[in-house]
């Protein structure tokens, strides 16, 4: 006859394999990440040595004081809103832009938010420009309007890949010779950064990270302790940026939200004719954050590219869903959710 084990003895013996798991789960096997790979931890912490700079512990302590130390930010809160409407990267997509202002209309926000990028990869950027203006769109710069602004010979987009930057230059060369000087100037007024009042909520809009105008954070690669460091330097309750062309929305463990809002230049490598823009509701004791599938004209788009003579393989993107050019930014999780 079996003898029933007591149920503390049960317990404790659950206990203890538990302890065992989690100390096999995290033992250090020897394995340092390099970018998408593992290698050897000495080998990381050897390239680490000869091209980093080695640190007394006095010197450290300094470093880490200063990257933790709040940043000084004079920007004006505007707010409080209870209602708004934030999209970024309207990449000259006109078609897209009239879709989400008549849908503005119908949803009365208090106010619409457009993180930067105006220009880029569509037809006829100046077309977007009186869109913008007559709709009381609050615009910041992103890195192609400090560029196009400082007559700079590159969009300053923050590829590596020469594939990635051939296309760039195709696409920042054309939108370069079809905007004004007029508009140029008018895209360098814009500021580079705006604080917003959501319900009791401070947020910070910016284009790639309040680090870098030109900053990808993608959702797979972006750790939470890097956010939530993010948030106390910039003194605020949540980071809404674009850039990357993915939404994504992560709310912290102290309750705080980063949310990458979208694009609606061109579909969110989905395979869907769709772009994505963002609503933010204040529900008193939460931020509520919906991404909402925006439909257009993308034909028409579409037939306007192949007119301006734009390449073959942005108006696949816009006719697919699927990305074809820029893939070789995106983080490995990333990638493995695209068609190419």
């Amino acid at each position: 006859m079996s003898q029933r084990i007591p149920e503390d003895l049960q317990k404790k013996g659950l206990r203890r394999r538990a302890n065992a798991d989690v100390d096999k789960l995290t033992a250090h096997r020897g394995m340092a990440t390099w970018g998408e790979t593992l290698v050897p931890l000495g080998d990381f912490r050897q390239a680490v040595r000869k091209s980093g700079k080695e640190l007394t512990s006095a010197e450290r302590l300094v470093a880490v004081k200063d990257y933790l130390e709040a940043s000084s930010d004079d920007t004006l809160i505007e707010g409080p809103f209870s209602k708004i409407i934030v999209f970024g990267g309207v990449y000259s997509n006109s078609f897209a832009l009239h879709a989400l202002l008549d849908e503005a209309q119908s949803r009365r926000p208090d106010a619409v938010y457009c993180l930067g990028d105006l220009g880029g990869f569509g037809p006829n950027p100046e077309t977007i420009w009186p869109l913008l203006t007559e709709s009381a769109v609050r615009s910041i710069q992103g890195n192609y309007e400090e560029s196009l602004a400082g007559g700079r010979d590159d969009c300053n987009c923050g590829y590596a890949d020469p594939r990635d930057n051939h296309f760039a230059e195709i696409s920042y060369s054309y939108t370069a010779r079809n905007c004004s000087s007029e508009f140029k100037r008018w895209m360098g007024g814009l500021p580079k950064r705006r604080r917003v009042r959501v319900g009791q909520r401070e947020l910070l809009f910016i284009h790639g990270s309040p680090r870098r105008i030109n900053e990808f954070l993608f959702f797979s690669s972006t750790s939470v302790p890097f956010l939530e460091t993010l948030l106390d330097q910039e003194r605020c309750d949540g980071i809404l940026c674009t850039h990357t062309g993915l939404h994504w929305h992560r709310r912290l463990p102290s309750g705080r939200d980063v949310i990458n809002v979208g694009v609606i230049g061109r579909p969110a490598n989905d395979g869907r004719t769709e772009v994505w823009y963002s609503v933010l509701n204040d529900e008193g004791d939460r931020l509520s954050v919906e991404f909402l599938p925006l439909a257009y004209d993308y034909q028409s788009l579409a037939s306007a590219m192949r007119r301006e003579g734009l390449p073959d393989v942005f108006v696949e993107t816009i006719t697919s869903g699927w990305w074809t050019t820029c893939l070789e930014i995106l983080p490995a999780r990333e990638r493995a959710a695209s068609r190419f």
